[in-house]
């Protein structure tokens, strides 16, 4: 081995173990939000994921849990990630040290991706784009040794190990797709060109890429096996797999299951604002730097502008597919995350032009250490700064956010309850607690998204014992089709179970409604038969502290879920004040009074009770000041109520100014303050 190459290794390692130095004590120990509880329950109960089913990540996944017994599985798995994000900031170090020699450039790229925000944020957590980071940075090296390959021997085997790559890496995400098509004419071209193309070797190197695709396998003998509590869709026909594989449940290349698109220049300026935003100014200015100056450099140049030639098609052709609204904080944190794979070709062309520029440097004006040692001294300041600047956002060793909202919810609900989850909040912490913690094995977990797929219940029916399904699936539009049933006659076949719906439950299925009644039971709602007696003072005593829950409000980022998730849990607290406003509006008589009492003593406790809180309390509190006043106030002073009732118009105004309804709620302020002096006037008149 050559100096420069040991170098290479050495220098690559280090980056290696000073990243996973970084990395490992800030990953997340509990169970993080969206679409982390099913990936680690997948890989609990050796199921299939969601599509296309990342049966590699969920074998690694199970490979550390068994590595790691004392840790908790989400821990586990976490810290899988952290490590495999490291290797990957390695590899991208390596690409440049193969390309420009080891320096500062290299260690640039490597860091730079390391300790970029969505990089170190996604490093953290159970999640699939660590391992796409890692296979990205693979074939970027294995590319940049395949260009410096000194004899046709050294050309095949590195072909044949990328190709390798390659299968297995769209085992896990099938963005990388979109590289290999742009990598794979290259290949071909430079093979041609040095006159070592053959069919043989052809069919060699595709049976090394169709190798790759082998953890597929895992999908239908899992899906077969059927001993998965969680597990999604049925393999075991070439249709049940190839819908899974091609995300036709979602649409193909296409992030949710919608018709809605963003305009391509707002997702390419999104993206733009990201990078300079998180990637840094500087390193953007030395990514266009390292593709100009690779047009001097014969050696480099088809390299340079293959990554980029990456970089266009991926960001082109994913800003096409993303069909998700991102000016919602929460949707572009869903967008944002695959961002990372163009994010390793910037940091790649950063890392070349810094090496190139310094090269330049001392090849036109000479003392060349003076310019490796200003590439060092700059590397390691933006190196420092962003580390300063993201270690806080990043670092997730106490977060406990989500698995305390799922805790939480077990707790509450009654025993030996079915539990209708909806959206990947309540389902994917719950699942995750319930399946691989164990907690609460007593109730039963149904997803309510799952029920509308045919597979769902043929497959998991044997492990729900105890919920009864009157058919093969929810249909909410047609439930008189054959097979298909509607969420009432679900209800009136497991009456012998109370049955909670947790978050909510989605349009389309009025049926239950006349034959059932809905009660708030913190951000659940409990279905009960209609002939059941309601009894206001005694649920408002059952559900007044349901959840022990602390975090203060507003104290995390709109687009993260641990908000959502604390969003729910304050707005729980008033849930039940407002279902009694809300049954009091649909009364007559001294009933309507005495609930409108009991929701304006519920709103009053909980806004006093708390310094700060969502602004709609104030907006629900003035309502219900009002609607007890008109009822006739059942002994409270009517001067307190009319005071109340403007003091919190006023406020909620004060908090969001654009409401729609602003200017009705000026003149309800306005017409409540009259009837404040009237009211007073009469008084001073009777005295």
């Amino acid at each position: 081995m050559s100096t420069e190459r040991r170098r290479s290794w050495m220098l690559s390692g280090a980056t290696v173990a000073c990243v996973a130095a970084l990395y490992v004590p800030c990953v997340q120990r509990t169970v993080p939000g969206g679409d982390s509880g099913e990936l680690i329950t997948t890989a609990c109960e050796l199921g299939v994921a969601h599509p296309p089913g990342y049966p590699l990540f969920t074998l690694l996944a199970r490979l550390a849990m068994s590595l790691l017994p004392s840790l908790s599985p989400a821990h586990s798995v976490s810290l899988m990630s952290s490590l495999l994000g490291a290797v990957a900031s390695g590899a991208l170090c390596f690409t440049v040290c193969r390309l420009a020699g080891p320096g500062p450039g290299a260690v640039l790229t490597g860091g730079l991706f390391a300790v970029s925000r969505l990089s170190w944020q996604w490093s953290m957590v159970a999640e699939v784009f660590t391992l796409n980071n890692l296979f990205v940075g693979l074939l970027f090296s294995l590319t940049a040794s395949f260009h410096c390959a000194e004899n046709a021997s050294q050309r095949s085997k590195i072909a044949h190990w990328g190709a390798l790559c390659c299968g297995l890496g769209l085992c896990n995400q099938h963005t990388l797709v979109l590289y290999v098509l742009v990598l794979i004419p290259w290949v071909l071209h430079r093979l041609y060109s040095h006159r070592e193309l053959s069919l043989c070797g052809l069919v060699s190197l595709g049976v090394c890429f169709l190798g790759g695709f082998l953890p597929y396998i895992y999908m239908p003998i899992s899906s077969y096996l059927n001993t998965a509590r969680w597990s999604w869709g049925d393999q075991t026909s070439l249709s049940g797999l190839l819908t899974h594989l091609l995300r036709a449940e979602y649409g193909t290349f296409s992030l949710a299951k919608t018709e809605s698109s963003v305009n391509l220049s707002t997702m390419l300026q999104a993206q733009l604002d990201h990078c300079l935003g998180d990637l840094s100014v500087p390193a953007l200015v030395l990514a266009v730097m390292g593709v100009l100056l690779s047009s001097w450099d014969r050696r480099c140049c088809s390299v340079s502008w293959l990554l980029t030639a990456m970089l266009l098609v991926y960001s082109l052709f994913f800003a096409w597919r993303a069909n998700l609204d991102i000016s919602k904080p929460l949707l572009l944190g869903v967008v944002e995350r695959f961002w990372l794979q163009s994010d390793a070709v910037v940091c790649v062309l950063a890392g070349l032009g810094l090496s190139w520029t310094h090269t330049g440097l001392e090849r036109w004006l000479g003392h060349g250490g003076v310019w490796k040692t200003t590439g060092w001294v700059f590397t390691v300041a933006l190196l420092v700064h962003m580390v300063h600047s993201n270690r806080r956002e990043c670092d997730q060793s106490s977060n406990i956010v989500v698995e305390s909202f799922g805790r939480e919810v077990l707790a509450s609900v009654p025993a030996d309850s079915i539990i209708l989850t909806r959206g990947d909040l309540p389902g994917n912490s719950l699942r995750y607690l319930h399946y691989c913690q164990g907690v609460r094995p007593d109730v039963r977990l149904v997803d309510q998204e799952m029920m509308t797929y045919t597979w769902y219940v043929s497959k998991l029916r044997q492990h729900h014992p105890g919920v009864h399904f009157p058919g093969r699936l929810w249909d909410r539009g047609h439930p008189e089709e054959k097979d298909a049933f509607s969420l009432q006659q679900f209800l009136s076949h497991n009456t012998q179970r109370d049955v909670i719906a947790c978050i909510g439950l989605p349009d389309g299925d009025p049926s239950w409604e006349r034959s059932f009644s809905r009660w708030p039971l913190g951000v659940c709602d409990y279905l009960v038969p209609a002939h059941r007696h309601f009894h206001p003072e005694e649920w408002a005593q059952h559900t007044r502290n349901i959840y022990n829950w602390s975090e203060p409000h507003s104290s995390f980022h709109p687009g993260s879920w641990e908000h959502v998730a604390n969003e729910e849990m304050w707005q729980a607290r008033m849930k039940t004040a407002f279902f009694l406003f809300d049954l009091a509006e649909k009364m007559q008589g001294e009933g309507k009074a005495r609930l409108f009492e009991l929701s304006y003593t519920l709103y009053k406790e909980i806004v006093e009770g708390h310094p700060d809180y969502p602004p709609n309390w104030d907006k629900n509190l003035a309502l219900a000041c009002e609607r007890l006043l008109r009822s006739g106030h059942r002994g409270h002073s009517p001067d307190s109520l009319l005071t109340c009732s403007t003091q919190h118009f006023t406020l909620y105004l004060e908090k969001e100014p654009t409401d729609p309804q602003a200017p009705a709620i000026r003149s309800a302020i306005t017409h409540l303050l009259q009837e404040k002096d009237q009211l007073r006037q009469s008084q001073r008149r009777t005295l």
